[in-house]
């Protein structure tokens, strides 16, 4: 950190006197460097920063040999369309390296072969190379996605054989996780609620109190996704799996960038994701990531001021407190000081730093005032997020901390009472003759209107399977770029009705689950009570499995993200101080 803080200042002292340290007299025709000149820029530069002559001089040669190294990478570049990539290799496999680690490649390749060789040279068994933020896809060349001479690209290790079994290697290996987290909250974001929760598990968007929100379907399938895989990535964070979680994070990330700007601006989710994906960026020591961390940052922080407002007014409004959300702002501060640090501006780092150190003293809770609370049979989430949002009051924390439960169980009531309605509406459906899956989804798209739900299912039982699948209907969705097996489907789903068809491929992205490509049974059909049951139990159990899988890295606490005991910040705030109690309170 200190090294490339002085190297951001000098690179500022550089430009600002227009010298040139790849061109005499500072290097000499073979490219080595001139040591009397580069001596007198050290000493010259030395006052300025506080610093030994002996020190500036060291950065400066380090500074001089990347700008001829990147001048040489260059030529050949130009001549040979052979690029120069600068690696960020893992902690592990860059051990006693003393410089970065850069390979010569074309860019007209396939990513795996860049991928082959860095397995190879470093030993490292499975890897990822991360540009901008972005995974970059083994199966496309490097100049298709963006990577350029002199790209830094990041190296991430999706997985160590030789710290786990080799049965339990191939079940966690990173890329196998992201393969079932994404299929798991796939199977997730395409269940609409229209099943028995209890034995159909599925994931509904509520607002910050709890209520459900009505969303656009293709909108929330893209948000459950993002936020799926985000929670994984928490998940991962707190095991310290640094570059498993920033893994999922960057796939949130995707999925999130579908969503419409309009949900992404009415949501915090977005803006903490981008935190946790630069706090991963710090933990795996990245630092050369400057340009993406800063971006995320401002991403996170333009957030943040639409979700709270200004003054956090907005927050105020609907939660009654602020102090639970101030962790978040205590490490948005804290990253963009250590930024700020990294680009040689001090003087920045420190404002942001006394902000934090303000934030810090009032966050961190009073261990007596934690115990009282524990005493009183409250978790040590419920007491610290109570001390919080209370300032530090331990009576009003203990209040609200009640206040929390009942409304936390209020709601549960609710939502138990809603579901249980439903299952009493479905239930009159079935009476009236439907089968339980059919009067399930009607129910569904009536909005839990049962006469609606029946007009529904008695305008689908007069429309015959075959003219609802007619040849010329099918030809038309066929026509507009779907399949035959999710166009039969829709059609029978929708009663022969080819706009509604449309519509509900659309809402699907033109792939139906399995439950709804089967024929549906008309209300005329007898079933026993097994096949019934079958009918509505879709669910293969390698899904169920999946589902049980990701669930399990679902916080069951809406305020676990904000539940941050500050060790790791405190850490840093000690690490930056030290670097900034070291030279005098300038920028350049």
């Amino acid at each position: 950190m200190a090294e490339q803080n002085l190297q951001a200042k000098l690179k500022n002292l550089l430009k600002q006197e227009k010298v040139q340290l790849w061109n005499p007299p500072f290097t000499q025709e073979d490219d080595q460097p001139s040591a009397v000149h580069l001596q007198e820029l050290a000493q010259h530069y030395a006052p300025l920063l506080g610093l030994s002559a002996e020190e500036v001089g060291g950065a400066l040669e380090s500074i001089r040999a990347q700008a001829v190294a990147r001048g040489k990478g260059n030529r050949t570049f130009r001549e040979t369309s052979v690029a120069t990539l600068e690696l960020l290799l893992p902690r592990e496999a860059k051990k006693g390296s003393k410089t970065k680690t850069h390979l010569e490649t074309r860019l007209d390749v396939p990513l795996q072969q860049l991928v082959d060789r860095i397995a190879e040279d470093f030993s490292l068994k499975h890897i990822k190379l991360i540009l901008n933020g972005r995974t970059l896809q083994p199966d496309r060349r490097l100049d298709e996605q963006g990577v350029k001479n002199h790209s830094k690209v990041m190296v991430l290790k999706v997985s160590d054989a030789e710290q786990v079994s080799r049965e339990e290697d191939e079940q966690k290996s990173q890329s196998q996780s992201l393969q079932r987290t994404q299929k798991g909250f796939q199977i997730l974001s395409e269940r609409d609620g229209s099943e028995d929760p209890e034995t159909t598990p599925f994931l509904e968007i509520a607002d910050q109190k709890g209520n459900p929100l009505k969303i656009p379907q293709d909108e929330k399938k893209a948000l459950i996704l993002a936020m799926g895989f985000h929670e994984k990535g928490r998940s991962l964070m707190k095991r310290r799996q640094f570059d498993s979680a920033l893994c999922h994070l960057l796939q949130a990330d995707q999925h999130f960038s579908r969503c419409g700007s309009a949900m992404l601006g009415s949501v915090d989710n977005y803006a903490v994701l981008q935190l946790d994906i630069v706090w991963c960026y710090r933990a795996l020591e990245a630092l050369s990531c400057l340009e993406d961390g800063r971006s995320r940052l401002q991403r996170a922080e333009d957030c943040f001021l639409r979700c709270y407002g200004e003054q956090q007014q907005r927050l105020l409004m609907i939660k009654g407190n602020t102090g639970r959300e101030e962790v978040l702002f205590l490490r948005l501060y804290l990253l963009q000081s250590l930024l700020s640090f990294l680009e040689g501006n001090d003087r920045q780092a420190r404002v942001l730093l006394a902000k934090v150190e303000d934030l810090y003293g009032r966050l961190v809770p009073d261990s007596e005032k934690m115990d009282q609370l524990l005493v009183l049979g409250f978790s040590e989430r419920e007491a610290r997020l109570g001390l919080r949002a209370c300032g530090g009051d331990l009576q009003a924390a203990a209040v609200l901390i009640s206040n929390r439960r009942q409304e936390r169980e209020d709601q549960q009531q609710k939502e138990h009472q809603r579901r249980r309605t439903r299952m009493e509406d479905v239930s009159r459906l079935v009476e009236l003759g439907f089968s339980r899956t059919d009067a399930a989804r009607a129910l569904h798209r009536a909005q839990g209107d049962v006469d609606k739900a029946s007009a529904i299912l008695l305008d689908s039982s007069q429309t015959s399977p075959q003219d609802a699948v007619c040849p010329e209907k099918v030809e038309q969705l066929l026509y507009l770029g779907f399949q035959r097996a999710p166009a039969e489907a829709a059609l029978r789903l929708s009663g022969g009705d080819v706009q509604s068809a449309t519509q509900l491929l659309l809402d699907n992205q033109g792939v139906l689950s399995p439950d709804l490509l089967s024929p549906p049974s008309t209300s005329s059909s007898s079933s026993s009570p097994s096949s019934e049951e079958a009918g509505t139990s879709s669910t293969s159990p390698e899904d169920s499995q999946l589902v049980t899988e990701v669930l399990e890295d679902i916080s069951r606490h809406e305020e676990d993200y904000l539940d941050l005991t500050l060790e790791d910040e405190s850490q840093l705030i000690s690490t930056l101080k030290t670097y900034l109690d070291r030279g005098p309170a300038r920028s350049v």
